[in-house]
């Protein structure tokens, strides 16, 4: 009978149905613009490529992957790279993932067996 409780059901309401997945969209578009932009000016990032004969490939990709924390201790005293480039691309990616992976997981896999 009163219209004041008429009037509060329909901001609860509005603000449920109608407030709510508005700023729910807005963000989500904050966010997927945010990327958007993103992705775009990482296009513009250029290496410089300079033509080699025998560029690294899946073995030294694996050889590089194992010795990943040697190399980023000594990355923290000299000019040293984790991660060679240029290299051969996909071959080289793989192997460093799988030698990065064996040797940094290994060592848990070991720890949950003891007891």
């Amino acid at each position: 009978m009163f219209p004041t409780a008429e009037i509060r059901m329909n901001k609860k309401f509005v603000r449920r149905y109608c407030i709510a997945p508005m700023l729910r969209t807005r963000k989500y578009f904050t966010i997927l613009f945010s990327i958007g932009i993103m992705a775009i000016l990482s296009g513009c990032a250029q290496h410089s490529v300079t033509e080699i004969i025998d560029p690294p490939g899946f073995w030294y990709g694996l050889l590089h992957g194992f010795i990943i924390l040697f190399s980023f201790i000594g990355s923290l005293f000299q000019d040293i790279r984790i991660y060679a480039f240029p290299n051969s691309g996909i071959w080289y990616d793989l192997g460093f993932l799988i030698g990065a992976s064996a040797f940094l997981s290994g060592s848990c896999a070991g720890g949950r067996n003891m007891k």
